[in-house]
């Protein structure tokens, strides 16, 4: 048996680049993965994952020639089936040895084991270990077969008879186990030791691959292709980087681009181009998406952020003289750029507020209508928010001279306007600007200072870590936004399933949560949903309850994201706080408060309290008598709850509910007193009440903030 390193590589004309990634990464991952399973090669054997335009391949450390003899056991049968009474063969157990390979001589060898309540035999046999050329043949065929392929190609063979289904065409195939070719065969391809280079920039025709150790040199020296999907994107990033700096400008940041490109060549090679000066005054994020998704290139930013007139490419191939290379590629992005100015400037010459009939046109959807309704809703959601902002028990400060009925007539202008982008040439061509748009036409237009932001913001947060609403009326559009689209399709059944999210109402759900808490809204969720619900009529049942479940779950999600426990989570919405914002105080009181020495006691004993009071039938006893409070556990128990509960509820109501559970402390000894001196179940009806009332009183003073029972072990 002898070890080399495994290389294998299939080349294939050119790969989705949006996929080859992934491609690439599950090819070497599943080969690698079905030989050390099949003990060719060791478990934390190196693998090293290769992906370019037109290859998949992958190395793997120390595979064996051979893999080594596996020893088995197998059950064969019962005793008592397998022996007759005079412990001679039956012929059921020699029926069983010959499928198994064996004969009745190796009766004697049989061992009897105990199986369940009987005895069984069990042969004890030596599998041979699988050749490499086998294993690598099983592996290959499973790494083919669970590329994750986003469409099929059907080709034909090089015999033009036979079909292959792959990705794209595949046009050789090598396998090397150190110098040597391993004998295996792939979509119709049998394995060699030839590929090709770059199509333009290699040294030689054909690449004769010498070794698996030599393959990304070769490929590098004479194919003028870096095979390594990482190293390739590590070397684009370091010409961005240091072409930027030569400009003294900064690479838009963008990794979706650069894995995309990455995909697209095999020897990169940036270049700097420019288009005119006069293409800034259109809005950057339409220049630089038009760049970004038309072209694949890579706009340069000022200090400050701003888009300049310089960009960057990366090109496949480094001619000496690159002028042409640059020309080309400002020629090609000037016609882009110009279609961007003209939706611009067409759209400017049409008021937001001339497009608002036009929304009853555009269908939102077949059973909750136009998206002209859907403002209408949007706008009666904004001002029932308001209206609770102006109501709430925590005083909400708006914006200096801006009072409530100011900030209400913002949010009315901006959600009637904030769809009207939907319907200009700008975003029918680009529908990722969407509300960007709005307020650059709004501002254009001089609409009241806080309307243009509220428009841009109201899809904000669009995706995990983006930027909330940056002012109150945006904060208002945006949940009024969010909340009509979840109450709307959950009204209509339209939920999500299992990993299928087409409306995307878990990010919907997400974004409210993240403003309700992030800006520490006095906003209740319930109250909401309930203002939302009626928006709809008689369009919608109401999804209340399930989307009261549906918050929940998303809210522990992302406070498990954050670094909260699980249990620290669960603690806290056990009690189903509406107002979102106090949940990061609670969850941090509660860790403040499971610090203490006096926690696990308290949690313990508040679990114990609430399994009494589970099983008391009827109505919860409420009054406590104190000349029924006989013991002294008992009566010391009431004294340190009258002492303890106006203390914790008063820091409560103050919202220092770190304070408030630890003002529960006090309350160990007691309690532990109690448990330990006091019988609950008393035979006396009037005793027994009087105690379960007593822990009725216990059990709501140490639960405001949470549910302690839940900290305990």
């Amino acid at each position: 048996m002898s070890h080399a390193n495994l290389l294998v590589e299939l080349f294939v004309e050119e790969l989705p680049p949006k996929a080859l990634k992934k491609l690439g990464e599950a090819f070497s991952s599943v080969l690698a993965a079905s030989l050390k399973a099949q003990g060719l090669a060791a478990a934390d054997a190196a693998v090293t994952s290769y992906a370019s335009p037109r290859r998949l391949a992958v190395q793997v450390a120390g595979v064996a020639s051979q893999a080594a003899d596996k020893a088995q056991q197998i059950k064969l049968m019962p005793v008592a089936v397998a022996l007759s009474a005079d412990g001679q063969p039956t012929p059921a157990l020699l029926k069983k040895l010959a499928a198994v390979g064996a004969d009745a001589s190796v009766v004697p060898q049989l061992k009897r084991l105990p199986d369940g309540k009987a005895e069984a035999l069990f042969l004890d046999s030596v599998v041979p270990g699988a050749s490499l050329a086998e294993g690598l043949q099983k592996a290959l065929d499973e790494a083919i077969a669970k590329l994750p392929i986003p469409k099929v190609m059907t080709y034909q063979k090089a015999d033009g008879w036979s079909d292959v289904k792959f990705v794209r065409p595949a046009h050789r195939l090598i396998a090397l186990h150190g110098e040597q070719v391993v004998p295996v065969q792939a979509l119709g391809l049998s394995a060699g030791r030839e590929t090709l280079g770059h199509r333009f920039e290699a040294t030689v025709p054909v690449v004769q691959i010498e070794s698996a150790d030599s393959y990304a040199r070769q490929l590098r020296e004479q194919g003028a292709v870096i095979a390594s999907f990482d190293e390739r994107r590590a070397e684009i990033v370091r010409q961005l980087t240091a072409a930027a700096a030569k400009e003294g400008l900064t690479p838009i940041e963008d990794e979706a681009l650069l894995d995309e490109v990455t995909a697209l060549v095999e020897q990169p090679n940036v270049l700097t181009c420019h288009f005119e000066q006069a293409f800034l005054d259109v809005p950057q994020e339409c220049l630089i998406l038009t760049m970004k998704a038309n072209q694949k290139y890579f706009p340069l930013l000022d200090g400050h952020g701003k888009l300049t007139n310089t960009f960057l490419i990366v090109s496949n191939i480094a001619p000496a003289d690159a002028s042409a290379v640059i020309q080309g590629n400002e020629r090609v992005v000037r016609p882009r750029l110009a279609d961007a100015k003209f939706f611009f400037d067409q759209d400017r010459k049409r008021t937001l507020d001339s497009r608002v009939p036009g929304l009853a046109k555009v269908v939102y959807h077949g059973k909750l209508g136009t998206q002209g309704e859907r403002m209408e809703r949007v706008r009666a959601i904004g001002h029932a928010i308001v209206n609770q902002l102006r109501m709430a028990t925590v005083p909400f400060t708006v914006e200096a001279k801006d009072e409530f009925d100011v900030l209400d007539s913002k949010v009315r202008e901006a959600a009637t306007l904030a769809k009207c982008d939907l319907l200009t040439d700008m975003v029918g061509e680009f529908p990722e600007l969407q509300g960007i748009m709005g307020g650059y036409y709004a501002r254009a237009e001089g609409l009241r200072d806080g309307v243009a932001i509220a428009i841009e913001d109201h899809y904000k947060p669009r995706f995990a870590g983006d930027a909330l609403p940056r002012n109150h009326s945006g904060t208002v559009v945006a949940l009024a936004d969010k909340l009509e689209t979840l109450v709307g399709l959950f009204g209509i059944g339209q939920l999500p399933t299992g990993d299928k999210d087409p409306f995307a109402l878990r990010r919907h759900a997400l974004g409210v949560i993240r403003i309700l808490v992030e800006k520490n809204l006095p906003l209740d969720l319930s109250e909401l949903l309930k203002a939302a619900v009626p928006c709809f009529g008689e369009l919608i049942q109401d999804p209340s309850e399930a989307l009261a479940g549906f918050f929940a779950d998303r809210l522990a999600v992302s406070l498990r994201d954050q670094g909260y426990s699980a249990q620290e989570v669960d603690a806290v919405l056990a009690l189903a706080p509406q107002r979102l914002g106090d949940i990061p105080r609670r969850l941090e009181a509660v860790r403040a408060f499971a610090a203490l020495p006096e926690a696990a006691s308290l949690a313990a004993a508040n679990k114990r309290v609430g399994n009494i009071l589970k099983k008391i039938e009827g109505a919860l006893p409420t009054a406590v008598t104190d000349a029924l409070l006989q013991e002294p556990a008992e009566q010391a128990l009431a004294a340190a709850i009258a002492q303890v509960q106006p203390v914790a509820d008063r820091l409560f109501e103050q919202h220092d509910y770190a304070g408030s559970l630890k003002a529960l402390a006090a309350l160990k000894a007691p309690v532990d007193a109690f448990f330990d001196g006091v019988m609950v179940n008393a035979d006396d009806a009037a005793l027994r009440a009087n105690r379960q009332a007593l822990l009725n009183r216990l059990h709501q003073a140490m639960n405001r903030v949470a549910d302690l029972s839940r900290l305990a072990a």
